[in-house]
């Protein structure tokens, strides 16, 4: 095992901490790590896939660690041993690398427990006898909601795909952008020197890719949080759309704008991030049923 291999593994694990400790959100999190390190393209991928991986499939990790643990055990143990056992159980890592980087990460006072419990979970592999929502690492909810909605059968089809990673769609200006984004952008017809509000813009794939086509026109992004709009800032400097793209902070429901001054409008309002779970790994976790219903109240408020 390399210090590459041993450095993708620990930067892994700090961005587990900061999502399991810090409740900071995956998608925010690792991109700004990965460019700050120096590691090679493919360790960057394999560092992606231990982040979302791990963070996708906590509950089913967390079932089989359960039968190795007898103790609560602190939150820095339980983020490298989720890590460690995903790599047994989900990413295909031979043992005894999973194992060994695994114990270097933890902790010191910790090293034996951890290489303990990693070669009990390596010997037992998954666990038996769960549930479906505990098999495919969703909340009970959203399991029960996709049977009402789709059928059995539909239901786990989907789930098993929305925990299949999404590839990466990397545009001409060498923005990453899921592909349906892409398509939303298309659908507003925008054409040169068209204005246009884009009210819920952050963290910014849309309003870019309409700064692109209307050229000397303009493109008004808005968000209502300045941290988002900061990410729509700095993507517009990246893609070279700085002079179309104009964020600003505000409220979609009540835009500082004035009426009837641009040629299109696009909401695309903010959701639970259920039908993109395969590019939100942290989203099963946060988003709940009331979040649901208070989501669809703003959505109406935005389009009014």
């Amino acid at each position: 095992m390399n210090n590459d291999d041993l450095g993708a593994r620990a930067l892994a694990r700090d961005a587990l901490t900061r999502i399991e400790t810090d409740d900071a959100y995956a998608n925010l999190v690792v991109p700004p790590m990965l460019d700050r390190s120096k590691l090679s393209g493919r360790d960057k991928r394999f560092v992606t896939e231990l982040v979302y991986g791990s963070t996708r499939m906590r509950r089913a990790i967390d079932a089989a660690l359960a039968p190795h643990l007898q103790r609560e055990i602190e939150p820095e143990v339980r983020t490298v041993l989720r890590l460690g056992t995903y790599q047994l159980l989900f990413a295909h890592v031979a043992a005894h690398a999973a194992v060994s980087t695994t114990v270097s990460l933890a902790p010191k006072r910790a090293q034996g427990f951890v290489n303990a419990v990693m070669r009990r979970v390596s010997e037992a592999g998954p666990p038996d006898g769960v549930d479906d929502a505990t098999r495919l690492s969703y909340p009970d909810w959203i399991v029960q909601q996709l049977r009402d909605d789709l059928g059995e059968v539909d239901a786990l089809a989907a789930l098993d795909v929305m925990n299949q990673p999404s590839r990466p769609h990397v545009r001409d200006d060498g923005y990453i952008q899921d592909p349906a984004s892409g398509w939303v952008a298309g659908l507003v017809d925008a054409e040169p020197g068209h204005r246009i509000a884009d009210l819920c813009a952050a963290p910014g794939g849309k309003a870019t890719a309409l700064g692109h086509l209307v050229g000397h026109g303009l493109v008004v992004a808005a968000d209502m949080r300045p941290g988002r709009v900061q990410l729509v800032i700095d993507n517009a400097r990246s893609t070279g759309t700085g002079s179309a793209v104009r964020p600003i902070v505000a409220d979609g429901r009540t835009p500082p704008l004035r009426p009837a001054a641009f040629d299109r409008v696009l909401v695309d309002a903010p959701c639970s991030g259920l039908g993109v779970l395969h590019r939100r790994p942290d989203a099963r976790w946060r988003v709940t049923p009331d979040d649901v219903t208070e989501l669809a109240v703003d959505a109406r408020l935005l389009l009014q």
